[in-house]
């Protein structure tokens, strides 16, 4: 599923204070049940660093967890690279609920976006980033996603994916599960389908978006309401990649909503 190169040692090590903050907000408690168990921080760095530890050591008191000082090379040993900005942490696994036993959780009236078939965890959390700061309310996921490599996905989408709710399900089961909750399914898909700008996004909303390769299975589009395509310019007969193709699709969901929905 990944490669050595691009992985860390320890699956759940969170580089950097972008990342690791992310875990430590308060505000995502209703929804990540993750904590850090150790923060490793370069000794050599440690006097350049006065309000990241002051913080570091404020929230290890409230909740528990050990900071721990390390030589640089042990700590670019123990990343993926050396973007790390001299802290790292293990954390805790998340645990992802079954979007069938947590319907109570969908908002009414919300914005949800179904991620399938993304084969690239840095694509994915990309496209997590581009999909948070439209606002959108949560997303499902199947059952194997990049959420394993939990670490290089918040990296790669600024920590976004920790203060991103997020829901599992079997494909063939999402879209029935929201229609039962009143929303509409539409799909980024390019067969039978309208002009983004032409189609009609009212809230609420679930948006499909597939990866570049594998796309949106079958089942998926059969219980799809309509299917939304973003029109090219120019002589373009390629494909934009998840992350493009959902910062598009979302702001302008997010745009046809602005007076009735805002992240929250």
């Amino acid at each position: 599923m990944f490669d050595d190169n691009t992985t860390p040692a320890t699956p759940d090590l969170f580089e950097g204070m972008t990342a690791i903050s992310a875990v430590l907000d308060p505000d995502i408690r209703e929804f990540n049940n993750r904590r850090i168990l150790t923060v490793f921080v370069d000794k050599t760095r440690m006097d350049k660093k006065p309000r990241e530890l002051g913080f570091l050591r404020h929230r290890a008191e409230e909740l528990g967890f050990e900071i721990q000082a390390v030589h640089p090379d042990d700590l670019d040993n123990l990343t993926s690279g050396k973007t790390h900005g001299g802290i790292a942490a293990v954390c805790s696994d998340r645990t992802l609920p079954l979007l069938s036993q947590s319907l109570d959780k969908i908002k009414e009236g919300g914005f949800y976006v179904f991620l399938e078939g993304i084969e690239d965890p840095y694509n994915f959390g990309y496209t997590v980033r581009s999909l948070y700061a439209a606002g959108v309310d949560g997303v499902i996921l199947p059952p194997r996603n990049w959420m394993g490599v939990a670490g290089l996905v918040a990296r790669s989408s600024a920590g976004t994916s920790e203060k991103m709710p997020m829901f599992v399900a079997e494909p063939a089961e999402v879209i029935p599960l929201f229609k039962g909750r009143g929303y509409r399914a539409a799909c980024a898909e390019i067969r039978d389908s309208i002009d983004l700008y032409e189609a009609d996004l009212s809230l609420p909303l679930l948006l499909i978006i597939g990866g570049e390769k594998r796309g949106i299975s079958r089942a998926v589009l059969s219980e799809t309401d309509l299917n939304v395509r973003i029109g090219y310019h120019g002589n373009f007969r390629g494909s934009l990649s998840s992350a493009a193709s959902a910062a598009v699709l979302a702001f302008e969901v997010a745009r046809q909503n602005a007076s009735s929905h805002r992240q929250t």
